[in-house]
């Protein structure tokens, strides 16, 4: 799971909303192990909150090497990138592209917790 946040910079929360419909769909149609994925939006502060739920570690990969990449630009232009929460077993390489992109991330494995049927 991957949840981080952008900041829309003046005049751009319309064209951030709009960027992340365009991603949420190209994952659902062209990633079959990105598993689920959550928008939400801070008017007061033009922030959107992204929560994106991948089946496995390749899953995450080839989002960043896909739909991500191709958008990154873009975001950067309208934009501020917040911190990166990546939680869960992140391969090393997965972690160093990561970083490698200038993103704040924070890579935490699984500890503990529980889900209801």
């Amino acid at each position: 799971m991957v949840v981080y946040k952008w900041t829309a910079k003046e005049g751009q929360s319309e064209t951030l909303k709009g960027i992340y419909r365009e991603v949420s769909q190209q994952m659902e149609d062209n990633e079959p192990d990105a598993k689920h994925v959550e928008c939400y939006f801070d008017e007061t502060s033009s922030t959107l909150v992204v929560m994106d739920l991948f089946a496995n570690a390749s899953a995450v990969g080839f989002h960043l090497g896909t739909t991500a990449a191709g958008h990154f630009e873009n975001l950067l232009s309208i934009a501020n990138p917040g911190e990166f929460l990546f939680c869960g077993e992140i391969p090393e390489e997965m972690k160093q592209a990561a970083l490698g992109m200038g993103l704040k991330a924070t890579f935490a494995p699984r500890v503990f917790g529980f889900q209801r049927g």
